[in-house]
Formats: C-alpha cells, sequence, structure tokens
C-alpha cells in the first residue's frame, strides 16, 4: 500500500477536529449530528444544554469546517459537512483505549 503524501492542510485538518473533539458538548454534537441531521434547539434540548451554549458550539464546529447550516424557511438546520465523517466518527468510536483521567488534561504530568 503506497503512502499518502501529508501536508499542512491533511495536519490542519486533522488539528480541527481534534479541537472539535476536545470539548464534550462538541464531541456530543457531532455523534449526535452522525446519527441525523437536526435544528439547533433540538440538539440543545437533547444534550440538555442551553440554546446560547448550542449556538456557540455549532459556530465553533461550522468554523472548523465540520458541519453545515441549511436554510429552511425562517429556520436553520445543521449536518456533518462531509459524507466521510460520520463512518469515521464510528471508526473513532470502535476504538478501545484506556485513559488514565489524570492525563492529558491542563495540568498533565505524563511525560
Amino acid at each position: 500500500m503506497a503512502m499518502e503524501t501529508v501536508t499542512l492542510s491533511h495536519t490542519a485538518a486533522l488539528a480541527r477536529l481534534g479541537h472539535a473533539l476536545s470539548d464534550e458538548t462538541r464531541a456530543r454534537i457531532l455523534l449526535a449530528l452522525r446519527e441525523a441531521p437536526a435544528y439547533p434547539s433540538d440538539l440543545a434540548d437533547a444534550l440538555g444544554v442551553s440554546r446560547q451554549v448550542m449556538s456557540n458550539q455549532l459556530a465553533c464546529l461550522r468554523g472548523c469546517g465540520l458541519v453545515e447550516a441549511i436554510p429552511d424557511g425562517r429556520r436553520v438546520w445543521y449536518r456533518l459537512a462531509d459524507g466521510h465523517l460520520a463512518p469515521a466518527l464510528g471508526d473513532l468510536l470502535s476504538l478501545v483505549v484506556a485513559v488514565d483521567p489524570g492525563c492529558c488534561g491542563p495540568d498533565c504530568t505524563c511525560a
């Protein structure tokens, strides 16, 4: 199998995904949108967050290029921006990882 050349755009895209997944609410939004597109108010209710928090997190995910807003009359619904993202999230979910809860936080001493 030939190795694909990794470019700065590849690493930037991976960093954006990592940033998105670094926040539990954003990760939950991506997983919810993996199942089906949704309106922000429905996502907020389903995830138990305020509509302001949902709006801020969706803006972040849009900025990362991971979700897109689709106008629907006076409302807007959201979906994953790329068809490759849903299976990639599924692959990530299938990984089994043992994580030390004290590791990789703001005061990480793993080194």
